[in-house]
């Protein structure tokens, strides 16, 4: 299957530099944590609580359940790795939303090689994006000024529609959607998440 292009991990790293560069975090820091973290949505949330205020546990209390979501993610695929723990730890570090989504394969399948390209040339490009934005992040000021705000949506939304041609997936989709945002305004950060990825793991097993 073609590969997407990967320009939006750029975006996405150049605006968590910029937002952790808000939050106090200096170049060195931010950029470490992209290499080391490699998980977007958690570690934005984690900044930006930690920027508002919130001690390190809230924070990363919150990053550790957005991220809850790989645990099914990785049992889906489980059966595509073979080989010594070593390596399937290692593999496993691969499997992030993009990289998932986009190495399914017609049938149900999973191409491991298109999972390998697609996350490591989003990590160079999401922490090469991520130095840049915390070195120049006083000068970019505001994400909205560029519609960098609006990348994460952007890129996630563009990721589920040629998922919604099957009308059970678009049941699933639908129902995990309306929970999220009816959960929002009142679940702790990090709860509207766990709660969908439940309504959605049910929804396929019926």
């Amino acid at each position: 299957m073609p590969l997407a292009p990967n320009w939006p991990a750029f975006a996405l790293g150049l605006s968590f530099g910029v937002v952790a560069s808000q939050a106090g975090l200096g170049v060195l820091a931010a950029t470490l944590m992209s290499a080391t973290t490699y998980a977007g949505s958690a570690q934005f949330a984690a900044v930006t609580l930690f920027g508002a205020g919130a001690g390190i546990p809230v924070a990363l209390t919150t990053a550790s359940l957005l991220n809850v979501r790989y645990l099914p993610m990785g049992i889906a695929v489980a059966p595509w790795f073979g080989g010594p723990w070593w390596r399937r730890f290692g593999e496993a570090q691969m499997i992030v939303d993009e990289s998932w989504i986009l190495a399914q394969q017609p049938g149900g399948g999973f191409d491991k090689g298109v999972m390998h390209r697609i996350a490591l040339s989003f990590l160079a490009l999401w922490v090469t994006g991520t130095a840049l934005g915390a070195h120049f992040g006083s000068g970019i000021g505001s994400l909205e000024r560029f519609g960098l705000d609006a990348i994460v949506p952007a890129m996630f939304l563009g990721l589920l529609v040629p998922r919604l041609r099957e009308p059970g997936e678009r049941r699933v989709s639908l129902a995990a959607a309306l929970i999220a945002l009816a959960t929002t305004p009142v679940a702790p950060p990090g709860v509207p998440v766990l709660l969908a990825l439940g309504a959605s793991l049910l929804g396929r097993r019926s």
